[in-house]
């Protein structure tokens, strides 16, 4: 990493003069007039676009957050060594992490059948009938590894590469380092569940970073936004004049307390805020989209309905120039029945997903589009619920498949390898920070220059640095 200077108590330290102690230096005569047109400048949108720091094909994405933990050995990864193992006793060596496993182990094999599909052969089980039609679009991971056995830690770290929560999230970092094309709309958005993640909002906080950068959930029932359109009798003329009378009063506290970076992005946000009100309305809309796409998201179906919703909705955003959408499916922890859990829950995904992956090919978006699938930990080969009868999982951070599409990942590739009874990746194995790092360099930034000064040192979202995975890059 390059090193930053920066002062140093009881010491002076010589630099080249940054951008505001230059504005700040300025005299008189030119200077002034300088000065004026600097200072502009520098009140510009925190979220206008910026160039990527490499060249990358991806502008922007979509991530696809199984909450809960899906497995990867019922999903992508089969492993048939279980079938002869199904139901063996054992008891784990070693130290344990969880209480969950301790006492008698029961080897569990898949209630599911796998086939390859594509020319690719990717491996899928029996319930994912719509996303094996896109086979030859996904490349699947199977070497990545984190840290926590416990889900609000987990879904820190992978949302936010931090397991104690506080960190910026994945989409305040792309954001803070691309901004967003469409200036009337957040750069980040969130479609959670009606109930929230285990860790709640700070999954999609801005951590350190300004506060411009924070996700914005939109409600999955009702109106996705509270008070998106004014109250009545309230023109657009109303709320410009109220709008420009409190940022006069907010720019007078602002000069008398500088450095207050909250103040300066709740003015930002009450100007979104007046600007969404003439494009969020059309966008989350999905009734004028034709039938044929909505039957496509499986929109009016019991089962996929709430997330083809979601998917429709993300394609829409992006399609308007929204730089990171994050959609979250829940209750993947399935530590018992799994073949009825995760079976209903791959039907509520699996034709959406498909179809977002179909719809932004045809679009000609697929290639600008990062598309990431995971959860926050994959599950154990064995479990210690009803002697294993009720082919239940633990959780399992030593092991689990994600997989990308679009955006210059390398489609129809698998990638790494987990053990004959999946229970830890062997083969390319890499840590989650490696995944992120990855993740911003798909779509054009570079770990190491990410950075954001704050309590002493230099932040980056790998913590410390990380590897770049190349096998998953085309």
């Amino acid at each position: 990493m390059n090193a930053h200077p920066f002062p140093c108590a009881g010491s002076r330290v010589l630099h080249a003069p940054t951008r505001r102690e230059f504005v700040y230096g300025l005299g008189t005569s030119l200077g002034s007039v300088a000065l004026t047109s600097l200072m502009a400048a520098e009140k510009g949108s925190p979220l206008a676009p910026k160039a990527q720091q490499t060249p990358a094909r991806a502008k922007n994405c979509i991530f696809l957050m199984m909450e809960g933990g899906p497995s990867h050995i019922d999903c992508f990864d089969p492993k048939p060594a279980l079938e002869k193992l199904h139901l063996t006793e054992f008891t784990r060596a070693g130290k344990q992490k969880s209480a969950m496993e301790s006492g008698k182990r029961y080897y569990v094999k898949s209630p599911f059948s796998f086939a390859q599909h594509g020319q690719s052969g990717a491996w899928m089980s029996e319930p994912w009938q719509h996303l094996s039609k896109v086979a030859d679009e996904l490349c699947f991971f199977r070497g990545c590894q984190v840290d926590s056995v416990n889900h609000p830690t987990a879904m820190y770290q992978m949302n936010c590469g931090n397991r104690f929560g506080g960190d910026p999230a994945i989409g305040a970092w792309v954001t803070y380092g691309l901004g967003s094309v469409n200036q009337d709309l957040p750069g980040f958005i969130v479609l959670p569940e009606i109930s929230y993640p285990q860790g709640g909002s700070a999954n999609w906080g801005n951590g350190y970073l300004p506060a411009d950068f924070q996700g914005t959930p939109l409600r999955p029932k009702g109106s996705p936004i509270l008070d998106l359109r004014p109250p009545q009798g309230i023109t657009p003329e109303h709320q410009r004049a109220n709008l420009d009378l409190l940022a006069k009063l907010n720019q007078q506290h602002a000069a008398e307390h500088p450095g207050h970076e909250e103040l300066q992005a709740r003015m930002n946000n009450y100007e979104l805020a007046f600007r969404m009100q003439m494009q969020v309305p059309e966008v989350i809309d999905l009734e004028q989209e034709d039938a044929k796409t909505k039957a496509l998201y499986g929109i009016g179906q019991d089962a996929t309905d709430a997330f083809g919703r979601k998917c429709l909705l993300a394609r829409k955003l992006v399609e308007k120039g929204v730089r990171f959408v994050q959609l979250y499916a829940g209750t993947w922890d399935s530590h018992d029945f799994i073949e009825r859990a995760h079976g209903n829950l791959i039907r509520q995904v699996d034709q959406p997903i498909a179809a977002l992956i179909a719809d932004l090919k045809q679009r000609g978006m697929l290639e600008d589009t990062l598309i990431v699938w995971c959860g926050e930990f994959g599950r154990t080969p064995d479990n210690g619920v009803r002697g294993g009868t009720a082919y239940g999982r633990d959780h399992n951070p030593k092991a689990m498949t994600l997989w990308f599409a679009g955006g210059g990942v390398k489609a129809g590739h698998t990638i790494g390898a987990t053990d004959d009874r999946g229970m830890e990746a062997v083969e390319c194995v890499h840590h989650v920070r490696d995944v992120h790092v990855t993740l911003l360099r798909l779509l054009g930034l570079d770990d190491n220059k990410l950075t954001f000064y704050h309590a002493g040192r230099f932040k980056q979202l790998s913590q410390f640095g990380g590897e770049v995975i190349q096998e998953l890059i085309a």
